[in-house]
């Protein structure tokens, strides 16, 4: 992949919209110009589509970082990584069991069980 494939970002559209406007102001642009090139800038995805809006223009051009590779972020410092079950996929499973549970015993009690095991399945994660 070369370097005119790299897709841009916000910043990046940002800066070339700035740097049109001073063309405009500096009179190298007319309005016409202008707001064919901005509507361009604002669509570009990579960036040789913005450098081709500034390619009969003299500097100043926009300033495109150099690519870098994105590495994932960490877990901020004292929050351990999720382990174990997930309470938003445990909960409604163990909702399921007990219906079906309280269909066999045929008691409304056996709901009061749930913010129990809730309370362990939550405490457990928690205490990791």
């Amino acid at each position: 992949m070369g370097d005119r494939e790299i897709r841009v970002g916000d910043a990046e559209r940002e800066d070339a919209l700035r740097v049109l406007g001073e063309h405009l102001s500096a009179g190298r642009l007319d309005v016409d110009e202008y707001g064919e090139r901005t509507a361009r800038a604002t669509a570009a995805r990579n960036r040789g589509e913005l450098l081709d809006l500034f390619s009969d223009l003299p500097h100043p051009h926009p300033a495109l970082s150099a690519a870098t590779a994105v590495r994932p972020m960490p877990p901020p410092p004292g929050l351990p990584a999720r382990r174990g079950v997930n309470v938003a996929v445990a909960g409604p499973a163990v909702l399921v069991g007990f219906v079906l549970l309280a269909g066999l015993v045929k008691s409304p009690f056996v709901f009061l069980l749930i913010p129990v095991v809730l309370f362990l399945l939550v405490g457990r994660d928690r205490r990791r």
